[in-house]
This record gives C-alpha cells, sequence and structure tokens, in this order.
C-alpha cells in the first residue's frame, strides 16, 4: 500500500532564525563563556579555489580568522569556517552558531550527522557522505562545545555575515594571483 503524498515542509523564516540546539552535544553540561560564531564560506567551482571566514565574538572581543584553498568546493569551505573557528577556542565555551548554509545548519539540527555515523558513513541514498573528514572533525567539536545554530538569509543585510561573506570571497580571490 503507497502512502499518501506529502509535501516536504516549507521554509519557516521564524522557526530557522531561533538558535535550535545541536544534536550533538558535549557529556556534561558546558559552564565556559557564550560564543557567538559566523561563519561563511566562498568558492569559484570551476577553478576550484575556494575561501573561508569566521568571526567570533566573546566577553566583549572579536576575533576574525579567514583563509583559502585550491581545488575544493563551496560545502568544504563552509564546513572548514565553522571548523576552524571552533578549534580556535581554548576551552569548552556555548557556542551560538550563524550560518547562512542550511547543508551545515540541518547536518547538526535535524540529525543528519547521526543518520551518517549510523549508516557508516553513507547518505540515505547509500552513497559515501562528501567532506566525511571535515564532518568527522566538526563532531569532535561539538563534543566539546555546546552548540546551538542560527540560519540567516545570505546576502540579506545582516552585517557580521555580509562581513565573513566579504572576507571568505576576498580569501578565495588571492589564489588568482
Amino acid at each position: 500500500m503507497s502512502r499518501p503524498y506529502q509535501p516536504k515542509a516549507k521554509p519557516n523564516p521564524a522557526r530557522d532564525q531561533l538558535p535550535i540546539q545541536a544534536c550533538i552535544q558535549p557529556a556534561a553540561p558546558i559552564a565556559g563563556e557564550n560564543v557567538e560564531l559566523y561563519a561563511d564560506g566562498a568558492c569559484d567551482t570551476a577553478a576550484g579555489h575556494g575561501g573561508w571566514a569566521c568571526i567570533l565574538k566573546y566577553g566583549g572581543h572579536e576575533l576574525e580568522l579567514g583563509g583559502h584553498e585550491e581545488g575544493t568546493t563551496n560545502n568544504r569551505m563552509e564546513l572548514t569556517g565553522l571548523l576552524e573557528g571552533l578549534k580556535t577556542l581554548k576551552r569548552p565555551c556555548q557556542v551560538r552558531v550563524v550560518t547562512d548554509s542550511q547543508y551545515l545548519r540541518k547536518a547538526f539540527t535535524d540529525r543528519w550527522i547521526l543518520n551518517w555515523q549510523r549508516n557508516g558513513w553513507k547518505t540515505a541514498s547509500k552513497e559515501p557522505v562528501k567532506n566525511q573528514d571535515l564532518w568527522e572533525a566538526l563532531v569532535l567539536q561539538a563534543h566539546k562545545h555546546a552548540l546551538t545554530f542560527v540560519w540567516v538569509k545570505g546576502h540579506n543585510g545582516h552585517d557580521e555575515n555580509e562581513r565573513v561573506d566579504r572576507r571568505a570571497v576576498a580569501e578565495r580571490l588571492q589564489l588568482r594571483r
């Protein structure tokens, strides 16, 4: 017997902009600093030139980081922006991740990562998960820090998101030289 058609859930901007707890959390509650982490990636897919950037805000301080890679993809750069920001933290923190990447957010908030792990790093269609190396590194970070995710629409006037986007593009463009 076939199941009746059920349309996919429509994007809900009000829900997307609320902090949603990651599906992977540290074993013990984190009492560390509250950190805001804004991350983005950019890639010229034809050339494979990519850039990533992140901004960390904590205790009245701000740190901006960026880098670039050849032979990469936009999704790899999105993941790298978050990973490099998390690796910068010296002790466990409560991290509010702000991203314009639904791929990144949903992997943590919609339990994709847990499903991939349970399926031996295979997707629902039995294909290998792309960027497994970065996902595994992010899982390690998620066990150290209490992560919540907020999605913002890209190129929509959000100050920090616009800044990390500009920095990621500038990093990518360095590879043209």
